[in-house]
C-alpha cells in the first residue's frame, strides 16, 4: 500500500468503526478500537474526525442524557450505568482532543479545535442532564480551550487566528471576555504565554458583531444577552494585570498594538498610562514610535500635557523610519501634531527642512509624501514661503540648517532653504521629479491628500510609469534564449 492510500484507508475503517457504533450503542468494542489507535498518536485528524462524529451525535441524540432528581441518587439501571460510562468517556476524550493542541502539525492542531469547538456548539443546543432547561454555553469545556490556546511552551497564533472564525458568534465572544479575567496572571508570567495572551486579546472586539449569530443556541431565539458595560469591565480588569507584567521588546511592541487599535478608547483611567507611555518613549524603534501615538491621544482626549512633545517628534524622523512598517503612523502623527496654524514658524520650518533633507535617501513612494507634506506645511503656514526663494542658502555648503540639532526651535531651519526639492526635479523617477516641482508653481487652494499616498509601494509607482512607456521601448531586438524568468518580467513580458 502506498504512502498515500494508507490514510485514506484509515480515514475510511475509522468512520466505519464510528458508523457501526452509533447503529449499536452497546456494541463498546467500535468506540475502544477509535479511542485504542487515537491513543496510539497514528492517524490523528482521521481519529478527531470519527470521535466528532460519534459524540456529536450522541449529544444530540440525548444517550448521554441523565435525569438527575433532587436529594435522590441515580438509580444503577443498566441504561444509566451505560449512561455514566460514556460520560466518562466523553470527558476523557474530551481533554485527549485538547492535548492534541500541542502536536506538531499545524493541521491537527486546527482540526482539534475545530472538533472542540464542535462539541461545544452540540452541549450548548443539547444539555447532558436536566438541570440546565435552556440552551448554554459550557463554560468549562471553553475554558479548557482558551486555557490550551493561552500556552506557556509554544506559540499559537496560527490557532487563535483559526479562532477568530468562532468569536464571530456572540454567545462565544461575550463569555470568552467573561472567562477572560480568571485566565489572566496577577504577576508575571512567561514570555510564550504573554505573546499569546496579546494575540487572544487583539482579536476580541467590545461589541456585539452586527450579525446575531450562535455557535450553542438558535439565532432567532438568543439566550444569552450581550452586556457590553461588562465586556468593558472585564477589559478593564485584565488590563490592569497586564501593565505591571514585565515585558520584552517584541512583546512591549505586540502590547502597544493592541492597546491603540483595541484598549484604550475604552479605559475608565486612560491617565493611568501616562508613565508607562512616556518610559516607552524612550525606547528606540518603533516602540517609541506607537508610545507616541498613545500621547498624543492622551494629549487631544484627556488633556495632558507634556512640553516636549514636539522635540520628540522630530527626533523620530531618521533614515531608518522609511524602512518600516510604522512610517505611516508617523507621517500620521506629524500630520496631526502640525495641523495648528498657530505653531512658531522656526518649529514648522524645522520639520519641513528635516524632511526635505531625508527626502535626497528615502524610497520614491516616500519622496513623493515627503514633498505634498512639505507642501501642506506651507499652505497651512505662509511665512514658509522664504524657504523657497532663498539663493544665499541654495547648497549644501552655504545651509545654516543643523541637521544634527535635537532641539528643532534651535535648528537655524527658518533661515535656510528648501534645495532638496529643486535637486529632487532631476529625479531618475519622473513621478519623483514631478511632485518636486511643486515649488516651481503658485501652491493650490487646497492641501494635497498624504492619506492616498501612504499605501502605495515602488511596485504601484513601477507599474505606472510601465503602463506609459511600454509600448515606446525596445528591449532586444533578437529573442533571448535563456532570460531569467522572474515573477515581474513574466508579468509585463512575453519571453
Amino acid at each position: 500500500m502506498s504512502h498515500q492510500e494508507r490514510p485514506l484507508k484509515i480515514s475510511k475503517q475509522l468512520r466505519q468503526r464510528a458508523n457501526e457504533f452509533l447503529s449499536c450503542k452497546k456494541n463498546r468494542r467500535c468506540l475502544e478500537d477509535i479511542l485504542h489507535h487515537f491513543g496510539s498518536g497514528a492517524d490523528q485528524h482521521s481519529c478527531l474526525l470519527a470521535l466528532e462524529s460519534v459524540f456529536t451525535s450522541l449529544i444530540k441524540e440525548k444517550d448521554m442524557y441523565i435525569e438527575v432528581v433532587a436529594l435522590k441518587p441515580l438509580e444503577r439501571t443498566p441504561e444509566n450505568l451505560h449512561k455514566r460510562w460514556l460520560r466518562q468517556l466523553y470527558d476523557d476524550t474530551y481533554n485527549k482532543i485538547l492535548h492534541c493542541f500541542e502536536n506538531p502539525s499545524p493541521k491537527i492542531q486546527a482540526q482539534a479545535l475545530t472538533t472542540a469547538m464542535n462539541i461545544i456548539a452540540a452541549e450548548g443546543k443539547h444539555p447532558l442532564d436536566n438541570t440546565i432547561l435552556n440552551k448554554y454555553v459550557p463554560l468549562t469545556k471553553l475554558k479548557a480551550v482558551l486555557n490550551k490556546m493561552l500556552s506557556s511552551s509554544q506559540n499559537n497564533t496560527h490557532l487563535i487566528n483559526k479562532f477568530t472564525e468562532y468569536l464571530l458568534y456572540n454567545d462565544i465572544l461575550f463569555y470568552t471576555w467573561t472567562l477572560l479575567p480568571s485566565l489572566t496572571p496577577k504577576y508575571n508570567p512567561c514570555e510564550v504565554y504573554i505573546s499569546n495572551f496579546l494575540t487572544l486579546l487583539g482579536k476580541l472586539d467590545i461589541y456585539q458583531n452586527g450579525e446575531m449569530k450562535l455557535l450553542c443556541g438558535d439565532d432567532n431565539n438568543p439566550f444569552v444577552t450581550f452586556d457590553e458595560n461588562k465586556t468593558k469591565k472585564y477589559l478593564n480588569k485584565v488590563w490592569h494585570c497586564v501593565m505591571h507584567w514585565e515585558h520584552t521588546h517584541q512583546n512591549q511592541q505586540a502590547m502597544l498594538l493592541v492597546l491603540l487599535e483595541k484598549v484604550m478608547s475604552h479605559l475608565e483611567k486612560p491617565l493611568l498610562l501616562t508613565d508607562f507611555l512616556m518610559d516607552s518613549l524612550d525606547v528606540p524603534g518603533p516602540i517609541s514610535l506607537l508610545a507616541l501615538q498613545g500621547i498624543l491621544i492622551l494629549i487631544q482626549g484627556h488633556n495632558l500635557d507634556y512640553p516636549g512633545i514636539f522635540e520628540k517628534l522630530y527626533s523620530m524622523f531618521e533614515p531608518e523610519i522609511f524602512h518600516t512598517k510604522y512610517k505611516s503612523r508617523l507621517f500620521f502623527l506629524a500630520d496631526t501634531f502640525l495641523s495648528s496654524t498657530h505653531l512658531p514658524e522656526n518649529l514648522v520650518a524645522a520639520f519641513a527642512k528635516r524632511l526635505a533633507r531625508l527626502a535626497l535617501i528615502a524610497p520614491s513612494e516616500d519622496v513623493i509624501i515627503i514633498c505634498n507634506f512639505i507642501g501642506n506645511l506651507i499652505l497651512r503656514h505662509p511665512g514658509l514661503k522664504c524657504l523657497l526663494n532663498n539663493p544665499d542658502t541654495a547648497t549644501y555648503t552655504s545651509d545654516p540648517y543643523i541637521m544634527e540639532e535635537r532641539d528643532p526651535v534651535k535648528s537655524n531651519a527658518i533661515n535656510s532653504s528648501l534645495w532638496e526639492i529643486r535637486t529632487l526635479q532631476q529625479h531618475v523617477q519622473p513621478s519623483v521629479a514631478i511632485a518636486a516641482q511643486f515649488i516651481n508653481s503658485p501652491l493650490p487652494s487646497v492641501e494635497w491628500d498624504v492619506s492616498r499616498l501612504i499605501s502605495k509601494t515602488g511596485d504601484d509607482i513601477f507599474d505606472r510609469e510601465l503602463k506609459k512607456f511600454s509600448k515606446l521601448i525596445l528591449l532586444h531586438f533578437e529573442k533571448p534564449q535563456d532570460a531569467e524568468k522572474h515573477e515581474r518580467v513574466i508579468q509585463y513580458w512575453h519571453l
